[in-house]
């Protein structure tokens, strides 16, 4: 009876549920969200295709909102903490917000506490900035910038100072729109993102 005992124990250990992989959240606007694009076809799928080649294992979801602003963002991000308990949060915010000429101030505030948040939850996070086009003016610009590097500097959290930042500014590389770039520019943006991003998952995800 005993032998019975021990065998029913070996067997139950042996079949023990797997630990479910880290999850990694991308939380963005229409640039994360593939607007105009098939959904397939957008960065963060590459991102997840390109971690699974390279043998990395993570869920990987994209809570990205076509149109979203960092307030938006900001007050839907508890919920998805809360749902998704995520190790590593990627933030793509603010080109919204600069685009409508909303506050850059409450844009850095917006971020910081989303930062914050993800940080009170135990998840490591990778901030991600925006440049605009030249027309709205490089003191404009200047100070867009710099609400991302202050943030991330006074967070200390790692920081993708421009998402499109290898994508040329040619007129075929984007959409009608000239403001999201066009499919085969899609994977310029992962290279963008994965050497900052990799550093941040846990070693449960490394190949």
């Amino acid at each position: 009876m005993l032998f019975w005992a021990v065998t029913f124990n070996l067997g139950w250990t042996a079949t023990t549920p797997a630990v479910s992989p880290p999850t990694v959240l991308v939380l963005g606007d229409s640039l994360s969200a593939a607007y105009g694009l098939d959904l397939q076809t957008g960065w963060v799928q590459q991102l997840n295709e390109r971690l699974k080649r390279e043998g990395y294992v993570v869920r990987l979801i994209n809570a990205s909102v076509s149109g979203e602003t960092s307030l938006g963002g900001a007050q839907r991000l508890g919920a998805i903490l809360q749902r998704d308990k995520p190790q590593v949060v990627v933030i793509e915010l603010g080109a919204n917000d600069a685009l409508r000429g909303l506050s850059l101030r409450e844009l850095g505030q917006h971020l910081t506490t989303m930062i914050q948040h993800a940080r009170q939850q135990g998840a490591q996070v990778l901030l991600i900035g925006i440049d605009l086009p030249d027309n709205y003016g490089e003191e404009y610009r200047h100070a867009l910038k710099d609400v991302y590097r202050t943030t991330a500097r006074e967070t200390h959290v790692e920081l993708v100072p421009n998402l499109l930042s290898q994508v040329p500014l040619k007129e075929e590389n984007f959409q009608a729109d000239h403001l999201h770039p066009t499919a085969a520019m899609q994977i310029n943006i992962v290279n963008a993102v994965i050497g900052k991003l990799k550093p941040l998952l846990p070693s449960s995800a490394h190949p």
